[in-house]
């Protein structure tokens, strides 16, 4: 008999189609991704939802500087949008947009439900409001110089006839929510924020627009239309079809296990929507994730900055791998992380190619090399076995004890342990030296347990980087079925004895960060620059050296006793 699978829902924050997402856009995109993929690898029916919040004032306002149409103008954007997450490798269950009848009915259907029950009611507004942010505030609440809070632009008086919802009416029991479960908003800094914010105060929140028409009507007011953040917030069970002849999907999936998305919008996820969901006597989200920013040396990433970095152009130059294992290894939970491509190519030389890349390749080298590139157990171990194969089996559990709290950087962190113990290991049995001595079931068990070490740690990081098993199997001689896909296969020993490994090119070239910006430099002096390839940016092959040559070599260890982040 079979049992149903265990669910998992993860959702990204609907996104605004910006003629441009930039690459502190895709961290969100990639981390949910990432979290998909790991679920199903633990046997786990993933479901992830992301798309984009299309109405709005600012739409609107761009539609007609544009001389379109609001849906026309952003058709063009968001199909912009779904190639750069198929680019990134994102593998989304769907993809919802506001503008959907099946999103649209979810609303309008909500707002009637809150308002017929007395919790919508009509006023009138007076007030700041953030066109860019699409966001009221109150005069205590804008920063100094009289400019929004969140993105520093200037705000406009706004004053209309509104309709607005009793959020001061549920500030009690959010609380009493939040209390009785600690872990609803993380990381707990967040949380801290959140449980302020509230307890200065919770106003009526302002939930209709008159002053423009591109969005959601109001079911029983039709000169008012739904105020964005309460139309946005809405897909996340309209695309699960709550309330439709269907709602298969919401009894599955909802609530959700985690809302993913940046700190710059956790109090209308944290606050806003789960009294939306008081209010309408639906479940709430079991966890709200807010990460930080990737910041540049000017502050954080923004078009209005002029600071922002295309993804394209980056997957284009290092690979989509690459790429994703970067932000996700550098955005330490619920912290701001630093981009500079000069920290992308040092992350790619030390983590992919000195690490991770050179204990494929000097595997492979060594299997083919000392035992005709044939993998097989020996039946005698070395002193240092026991040690690789304990961090091997605790590496999983590890790994999965931050995964589960969406602390992916640290996720990494864990099975980066094994592979730097894998490199050690190679040291310390020195397999040359085996194979200097005629010690052959020594050097065979030695070279199965790298190999073995390596069939984990890419079964483990595949999450991350969905690519990458492919490359790794060709050169360890094996499918995707001998290897192994899901956590089912982590078991020690499950590298198949007697296969024939086929060894390739560097899994990940090292990268010569000065000669890259020598050959940038030359490119930008020239009046018709050629398009910058990766290949241009890889050092040139060496040849190959002897063991001889290699044992001379003067090899020591030292012990960091200290260090500080400069």
């Amino acid at each position: 008999m079979m049992t149903e699978k265990p669910t998992f829902y993860i959702t990204t924050p609907i996104y605004y189609p910006s003629d441009k997402l930039h690459i502190g856009h895709a961290y969100t995109t990639v981390a949910a991704d990432a979290m998909t993929r790991y679920k199903r690898q633990r046997g786990f029916d993933a479901y992830f939802l992301t798309g984009t919040d299309e109405h709005g004032l600012k739409i609107q306002q761009r539609a007609a500087e544009a001389g379109q149409e609001p849906l026309a103008f952003v058709d063009g954007i968001v199909d912009g949008i779904q190639k750069l997450w198929q680019l990134l490798d994102i593998d989304y269950s769907d993809f919802i947009r506001t503008t959907e009848k099946r999103h649209e009915q979810v609303v309008q259907r909500l707002f009637k439900q809150i308002y017929d029950q007395g919790d919508i009611y009509k006023s009138e507004y007076s007030g700041w409001y953030c066109t860019p942010c699409e966001t009221f505030f109150t005069e205590h609440q804008l920063a100094e110089g009289h400019v929004c809070p969140d993105c520093g632009r200037p705000v406009q008086m706004a004053q209309e006839e509104s309709y607005f919802f009793k959020m001061s009416k549920y500030a009690d029991r959010w609380l009493e929510f939040i209390e009785a479960n600690p872990d609803f908003i993380q990381p707990e800094s967040r949380r801290n924020e959140m449980i302020n914010f509230v307890k200065q105060g919770l106003e009526d929140l302002c939930v209709s627009r008159t002053t423009f028409d591109w969005g959601i009507k109001v079911p029983f007011d039709e000169k008012h239309v739904v105020y964005v953040w309460f139309d946005a917030l809405v897909n996340y069970i309209s695309a699960l079809g709550v309330g439709s002849e269907d709602e298969s999907k919401y009894q599955k999936y909802w609530p959700a296990d985690v809302h993913l998305m940046a700190k710059d919008i956790i109090r209308f996820h944290a606050i806003i929507w789960p009294i939306i969901l008081m209010a309408a006597g639906l479940p709430l989200p079991k966890k709200v994730v807010a990460h930080g920013w990737l910041l540049m040396q000017d502050g954080k990433m923004s078009k209005s900055k002029g600071n922002v970095v295309d993804p394209v152009v980056l997957a284009e130059k290092y690979g989509v791998d690459a790429i994703r294992f970067f932000l996700l290894r550098e955005m330490a939970y619920g912290m701001d992380a630093n981009y500079s491509e000069e920290a992308l190519v040092n992350c790619i030389n030390i983590d992919l190619a000195n690490d991770y890349g050179n204990l494929l390749s000097r595997t492979t080298a060594m299997i083919e090399k000392f035992l005709g590139g044939v993998v097989a157990p020996g039946s005698e171990g070395t002193d240092f076995d026991a040690e690789l194969l304990e961090l091997a089996a605790q590496t999983p559990e590890a790994m999965a004890k931050y995964m589960d709290k969406v602390d992916v950087a640290n996720a990494i962190g864990e099975v980066w342990k094994l592979v730097a113990k894998a490199n050690k290991y190679i040291d310390d049995t020195a397999p040359w030296t085996l194979n200097k001595n005629g010690e052959v079931e020594k050097l065979k068990t030695v070279m199965y347990n790298l190999a073995e070490v390596l069939r984990q740690v890419t079964i483990l990081i595949s999450p991350v980087m969905p690519n990458v098993a492919a490359k790794v199997w060709q050169q360890l001689g094996l499918s995707a079925e001998a290897a192994g896909q899901d956590w089912t296969a982590l078991g020690w020993g499950g590298f198949p004895a007697g296969t024939k490994i086929c060894r390739g090119e560097a899994l990940f070239p090292r990268i010569d960060w000065e000669a890259a910006q020598a050959a940038a430099a030359a490119e930008n002096e020239t009046t018709e620059p050629e398009a910058e390839t990766a290949e241009a940016l890889v050092e040139p092959v060496k040849p190959e050296i002897s063991i001889e040559d290699f044992e001379r070599i003067d090899l020591r260890v030292c012990q960091v006793i200290a260090c500080e982040k400069v």
